[in-house]
């Protein structure tokens, strides 16, 4: 059998039978070494998997990680539901605005959709059930609001993508990520209002609008987080490595001196779940970073992007196929682990049809915000069902319509790049 073949079908079958992503990555890996090269290969095994992480923009992610999970913990959540409420005001399916809007602020300061949607669901869905919206309702309008954290900055996904592909400016990548970040969250906030209306939701909205100023002033802090993001970007002030070292010491000054809601031993626990969850990162970015060493000195992943574009000429039908692998790919995997399995397969179809590195690397994470959404798997799905105590199966009806909404902001993406890239072009980044 052609040892291409047998590195690929070892990953899905190790998949398959429900093999950790990390072990999956580093067994076919070596897997592929073994059968396709030979054993003196073998001790190239700890120099891959130590160059994978022995970059220094990859020091942003523990650092981001832990910047979202302090303004989780500090109270920041709740600050900006009221914030959202003062904008909002007290309408049919106004509390479901709200909770899109503190999503993609949310997302604006963890790049973590997962993370935002337990943070948000655990405020918010209490709230709306006592205003008259049903749990499930609920869990997807959360759960599909938080996915936009892969777009908005700082998006972890996006800032791996960028280490993946050679040659991409960071700056312009997260540029790019935020209008169509809300592209996504106004299109999920259309099919929200209607079936809020229809179903007559939020029948139950008795909140006095809370006053607008107070309200900003005490959700101010939080809001600080993505302007000193952004705004250090731009001006040239940090890298965004140095962004993210700025972000986390900042989140922890809000945690323990503005809102003063977090001691030493909260202070503490953010920092072990956050080393936690770094670690388990790291080791698949370590291991996908051997599977990328021995698909490509194989050749493996060449030949699987040969038989891409070998299915039309067409780039459009190229790029329907590839939208469709990536979404499947969303329903059972994290964006992460997207990012490092199949850029070594998508960046040279890129490069044969000449799409912008920037706008791709956007249209990527908006499928697989899709596919974080999409049953059976719907990793965000899955989450806020549980917060909301109610079985996944429960919020299909629901979650199809905003899937519908997502894909529609997709679409308009793919054929308005601009949508994209005015953004990073207007600010004098390299948008290639």
């Amino acid at each position: 059998m052609d040892p291409n073949l047998i590195l690929l079908l070892a990953f899905a079958v190790l998949l398959v039978v429900g093999t950790p992503i990390a072990v999956a990555l580093g067994v076919a890996g070596a897997i592929g070494i073994v059968v396709g090269l030979d054993l003196t290969a073998l001790a190239m095994v700890g120099t891959n998997t130590y160059n994978a992480v022995a970059k220094y923009p990859l020091i942003a992610i523990p650092l981001f990680i832990l910047t979202g999970m302090v303004f989780e913990r500090s109270g920041v959540a709740t600050r900006l539901v009221v914030f959202a409420q003062a904008i909002v005001g007290p309408r049919r399916g106004g509390l479901a605005l709200v909770a899109i809007l503190v999503c993609l602020i949310m997302g604006g300061m963890s790049g973590s959709g997962v993370a935002d949607a337990a943070a948000v669901a655990t405020v918010m869905v209490p709230s709306m059930l006592k205003a008259g919206y049903p749990k499930p309702f609920s869990a997807s309008v959360i759960a599909a609001s938080a996915a936009t954290a892969i777009l908005i900055p700082p998006s972890i996904a996006l800032i791996v993508y960028a280490i993946m592909v050679p040659g991409v400016d960071l700056r312009a990548l997260f540029a790019a990520g935020l209008f169509p970040g809300l592209l996504v969250g106004l299109a999920i906030a259309v099919p929200t209002m209607i079936l809020s209306r229809k179903h007559d939701f939020g029948a139950n909205e008795g909140f006095a609008r809370p006053p607008f100023w107070e309200s900003l002033y005490r959700a101010l802090p939080g809001l600080m987080a993505p302007v000193i993001i952004l705004g250090g970007l731009r001006s040239g002030l940090f890298t965004p490595t140095e962004t993210a070292v700025v972000a986390a010491v900042y989140g922890l000054l809000v945690g323990t001196l503005f809102y003063r809601t977090m001691g030493v031993a909260e202070v503490y626990r953010c920092f072990v779940d956050a080393a936690k969850i770094s670690g388990v990162l790291m080791l698949i970015i370590s291991l996908a970073g051997l599977f990328a060493w021995a698909g490509s000195t194989m050749g493996a992943f060449r030949a699987a992007a040969d038989l891409i574009i070998a299915l039309s000429a067409s780039e459009w039908v190229t790029l329907a196929v590839v939208m469709a692998l990536l979404l499947l790919a969303g329903m059972v995997l994290d964006g992460v682990s997207i990012f490092l399995i199949t850029l070594p397969l998508l960046v040279p179809v890129m490069q044969t049809f000449g799409w912008s590195q920037v706008w791709f690397g956007v249209v990527m994470a908006i499928n697989i915000a899709i596919g974080q959404v999409t049953p059976p798997v719907a990793v965000n799905l899955m989450v806020t069902a549980k917060v909301a105590n109610v079985p996944m199966e429960t919020t299909f009806r629901w979650v199809f319509w905003l899937v519908g909404a997502m894909v529609v902001a997709l679409v308009l993406v793919i054929a308005f790049p601009e949508i994209a890239l005015w953004l990073p072009r207007v600010l004098g980044y390299r948008v290639t």
